[in-house]
This record gives structure tokens, sequence and C-alpha cells, in this order.
């Protein structure tokens, strides 16, 4: 799954294709190669399918993120396990797709500003691709989700508290789920950058900070005008 012949990836090759030359990957493989090589991986995927494998990995990454937020907000304490998990499934799919949507048009919106010029839907190929590594800490939520069952959850967390094995187990997890975080992004700023035609990964990543700020703002200043009317009043 995943891998295509070379000469068939490309639009622009002849009828009668030649064979790679030696230096040419016989096989292109997205899913290893968006790891340490995300421009030159995005570019052969939206020159093939820009909607290949998007939708899934959207909906993926938000079951990852709808699963993070449960934990910050210890949601298991008013909510059974199985809840969560439904909630987390059915809702994190729905809001890693709708993400998906507005993030495309918000960093084509503010890319303008920047000089860039990539449709949405190559856009889109960025962003989902990028969060291949939220995806597979979705994985790791997953095994983490058998080994510690509803405590994951929770505020009180006593077999957590009494076994320094499965406390420093979920340490571990923890900080590979952060560098993986940490690497989506990087992913996220580099392929931005290679469809909006930006030479500069940290031009890439100041588009998706744009965007962030267009929603951010907003939010930040109605909520200081509402709290100075409470003063007032």
């Amino acid at each position: 799954m995943g891998e295509y012949d070379y000469p068939e990836f490309s639009r622009h090759q002849p009828e009668s294709p030649a064979e790679p030359p030696p230096s040419e990957p016989a096989v292109f493989q997205p899913w290893r190669e968006i790891w340490l090589h995300p421009r030159a991986t995005i570019r052969r995927l939206v020159a093939f399918d820009p909607s290949y494998m998007v939708l899934p990995l959207a909906a993926l990454a938000g079951v990852t993120e709808a699963f993070s937020r449960a934990s910050s907000r210890n949601q298991g304490d008013h909510t059974t396990l199985f809840g969560i998990i439904l909630m987390a499934v059915v809702f994190g799919a729905l809001g890693g797709l709708l993400s998906l949507w507005f993030g495309s048009h918000l960093i084509r919106w503010t890319g303008d500003w920047l000089g860039g010029r990539a449709p949405r839907d190559h856009l889109r190929t960025a962003i989902a691709w990028s969060s291949l590594p939220s995806v597979v800490a979705l994985g790791l939520t997953v095994l983490e989700i058998v080994i510690f069952g509803k405590e994951l959850f929770t505020t009180q967390t006593p077999r957590l508290d009494s076994s320094a094995t499965l406390s420093g187990l979920l340490f571990l997890m923890g900080l590979i789920e952060l560098v993986l975080g940490v690497w989506s992004l990087v992913l996220l700023a580099k392929t931005v950058a290679e469809v909006q035609g930006y030479r500069s990964a940290w031009r890439g990543l100041g588009n998706v900070v744009l965007a962030g700020l267009v929603v951010i703002l907003p939010i930040m200043v109605l909520v200081f005008l509402f709290a100075a009317l409470g003063r007032i009043s």
C-alpha cells in the first residue's frame, strides 16, 4: 500500500517511458519518504493525485487530537471509557475533516500576503500528509488505553501512582508523542512551503502561524472586550 511504479507517477511521462535512471528510486513510497524528504514527497504526491489518502489521514489526525484533549481535560472523571472512545472516533474524525477544510482556506488566504500560489487541493495534501506523525501517535494512544485504561483520562490515577514502572512507561510514551507532534509541525512548515512555492520552510511556518492568528486574535479581542464590559457593569 502506498507504493507506485515511478514512471507511472508523473503526469508528464512520455507514452513509452524509459527505465528510471540509477539515481532515481524505482518505487515511490510516500509513507516512508515524507518523514525525511517532505518537500520532494509532497511535490510528487500533488503531481500524482492531490487527493490520495488526504481524507483518511485528516480524520485519523483528528481522532488523535480528540484523545489528547480528553486526556488533558480529565474527561474520564465524568464519562465512561467507552464514551470517550466513541466521541473521539466520531467527533474527532469529523473535527479533523473540518480542520482540514478550514485550514486549507486560511493558509491559502494568508499565503496570498506572502506570495503563495498553491491551490487549495494542494494545501489539503500538504496539511494531511504532514499529520502522518500524529496518525502514528494514535497507535501509541491505543496502546496506552490498553495498558492504562480509564486512568489515562482521569484526575485520580491510583494504579499509575502505585507503580513506578507504569508511570515511567507513560512518561516515555508521552515523550515519544511529543516528538511526533513537533515533527508533524516541521513537516507542515516544509510541505506548505513546497506547494506555496516558498524557498524557506520558515516562510511556510509563518504562513501557518498567520492562519492561526487570523482565528485566535479576534477571539482574544472578544474575550478582552467581554471582560472589560464585565468590570464596567
